[in-house]
């Protein structure tokens, strides 16, 4: 733990220092407030319908579910440059930024996969363990954009991303090597599944288990993933200048990014499960052309927001600061949001709500719970590094 006057941090604060940009502790905070509503919302759907948009995608299309993880991904990326860019510039990649850089990875995956297999922990025979995981995949991430962002000019690494874009596309439709018809539209029918299944298993140390089972932020997948932190890691470049048109041109790049992805999407599908190409460009449009607007409204009068904008500020700005520290406190509490304490105002009002509305009850109680803890964290001026 550190006081939050140290050094800018990719994966918690990571923002420029001076003058600090609102809009991506905001919108980095968005992003984490959406995983707990998201991942609440699936462990009571068993108790109550829920809006449909909260949850996941079976497998092709996109709900507001699909969305945060990768806005995170993303923001991640953009902080890149903001943190680690005048180290670059006066130092260049050092051996003491190397190991900090691999460090901080290796961290990040060991806690992911220690908050992954917690049941498998307590009880060997109950489950079975799973190499990957959300945390996983963002110090992953974290280590190749970072490494990279060291190694090579912009335009290679604008090479990279349309490299791992346009080849993913032909890997995923590799015959697979355990006979499973290939078919990307089906839900696991793909050479990225059969990596997964092959690697760890025959799937039972994979998310989703069986014949046809596969990781949600497995081996392959990774790859595009990079891809999408180094798309942030170029809007954090060009966030660092400074533009005064900033917004428009971030707004515009958001737009041609959505609608390439949505095209492309006819014939290679949008699916969050294998992080297609598709969904990455249009993750990315949509997150960008998002922080464009936050860009407009926070960092144009950060000295003195609006009201609104301090309420945007009080809401968000705790989650964004100490974003690995809410999710780590949301994974160990996950359960309380099934408590009767917090189910009982569900119960009360689901005849006259209706389910939907009604769950949304004790979703917030619990997202109230974890922003009181984070919110302490930052009137102490503390941001927990990993």
């Amino acid at each position: 733990m550190s006081d939050s006057a140290g050094q800018p941090d990719p994966v918690n604060a990571g923002t420029a220092p001076h003058p600090r940009l609102l809009s991506l502790d905001a919108l980095r905070g968005l992003t984490v407030v959406g995983m707990i509503i998201v991942n609440s919302a699936a462990g009571i759907s068993s108790s109550g319908e829920v809006f449909p948009t909260l949850l996941h995608s079976h497998w092709a299309g996109l709900t507001l579910a699909d969305v945060v993880f990768p806005g995170f991904l993303m923001m991640m990326g953009v902080s890149i440059p903001l943190a680690l860019g005048r180290v670059r510039a006066e130092q260049g990649l050092t051996a003491e930024q190397r190991r900090h850089i691999i460090g901080r990875t290796i961290r990040l995956f060991v806690l992911g996969f220690v908050l992954s297999n917690l049941w498998w922990f307590s009880d060997f025979a109950a489950t079975s363990w799973r190499l990957f995981g959300v945390l996983q995949r963002i110090g992953l991430v974290y280590g190749a954009c970072a490494l990279l962002f060291f190694l090579c000019g912009p335009k290679v690494r604008l090479a990279v991303i349309a490299a791992i874009l346009l080849l993913y596309w032909p890997l995923a439709l590799v015959p697979s090597p355990d006979g499973l018809s290939t078919d990307i539209w089906v839900r696991g029918h793909n050479f990225v599944a059969a990596v997964d299944r092959i690697l760890l298993g025959a799937g039972n140390h994979n998310y989703v288990k069986g014949p046809e089972g596969y990781d949600p932020e497995g081996l392959l997948g990774t790859l595009p993933a990079i891809a999408h932190g180094l798309i942030g890691v170029a809007i954090g470049e060009y966030l660092r200048g400074r533009h005064p048109n900033a917004p428009l041109r971030l707004a515009l790049a958001g737009l041609i990014m959505a609608v390439i992805g949505i095209a492309w999407g006819f014939a290679f599908p949008v699916v969050k499960d294998i992080w297609s190409s598709t969904f990455v460009l249009l993750t990315c449009g949509l997150t960008t052309i998002l922080l464009a607007l936050l860009h407009l409204w926070l960092d144009r009068d950060a000295a003195a927001p609006s009201g609104a904008a301090r309420i945007m500020l009080i809401v968000a700005l705790p989650f964004g600061i100490n974003a690995i520290a809410a999710y780590v406190i949301h994974q160990l509490t996950s359960s309380m949001v099934g408590w009767d304490l917090l189910m009982a105002p569900f119960e009360a009002t689901r005849g006259a709500l209706g389910d939907r509305w009604a769950t949304l009850i004790p979703i917030f109680l619990y997202l109230l719970f974890i922003w009181a803890c984070v919110d302490a964290l930052r009137r102490k001026n503390w941001i927990v590094k990993i």
